[in-house]
């Protein structure tokens, strides 16, 4: 008697398994805990603030963020990596509206005007942080950021290249970078936008790329 063969196996889904409700409620959570932690690190720096301030700010218990993270350093490189990781999103999206016609200058300004919003614009506490507090990471640390950092700035490269080639940019390409970047990561020490319901005039996020092209270009000969 010949025997009826076995059944089959599903067959597995193609891909990555989906996540479990409980999943995503651990990803939203530590999300949470995330975006608290740069808000409360930009507002009263790493070091005046605690794990508890942090937990009660997304109505957690005191002892949730070590759940997530290994202690508040660990944090602290979640916040900047979230940063980084959002600047250079948003700037490879930039590049991609960019057309073949667009001058190296037009170039240049999208940059200026991309890195003006992930500084100063709307939530923007990761890279402040990033900023002010690069020195409370371990070596290793720092180490991943750069990483990410020169992931970012990479797209600044060619840019700068064409403008040294055309003769709008003077300085050396290496030097020019630090020196573009120093300037404008300086403006998260001084700028203030505009209040709603106020007569005072404010420089906008376009007024200061205007001013940025013209204090590092000279017009093309």
């Amino acid at each position: 008697m010949i025997s009826s063969p076995p059944p089959l196996a599903a067959k597995r889904a193609r891909g990555r398994p989906r996540k479990t409700e409980d999943e995503r409620d651990d990803g939203n959570r530590r999300q949470a805990l995330i975006s608290a932690a740069a808000q409360l690190f930009k507002l009263q720096g790493y070091d005046a603030t605690s794990t508890r301030e942090i937990a009660a700010k997304v109505g957690m218990q005191s002892g949730s963020p070590f759940y997530h993270f290994g202690n508040k350093q660990d944090l602290l490189l979640a916040v900047m990596v979230e940063g980084m990781k959002q600047a250079i999103a948003r700037q490879l999206a930039a590049c991609g509206q960019a057309t073949p016609t667009q001058s190296a200058r037009e170039r240049l300004r999208s940059l200026i005007r991309h890195h003006f919003d992930v500084l100063l614009g709307p939530d923007s506490d990761f890279i402040p942080v990033m900023l002010y507090e690069w020195r409370s990471l371990a070596p290793a640390q720092r180490k991943a950021i750069t990483e990410l950092k020169d992931d970012y700035e990479a797209a600044w490269i060619p840019v700068l290249q064409a403008l040294h080639d055309s003769g709008q940019l003077q300085a050396p390409v290496g030097l020019a970078r630090l020196m573009i970047f120093g300037a404008l990561n300086w403006s998260v020490q001084w700028y203030e936008p505009a209040r709603k319901n106020s007569k005072a005039t404010r420089a906008s996020l376009d007024d200061l790329t205007d001013t940025a092209l013209q204090l590092f270009l000279r017009d093309a000969p």
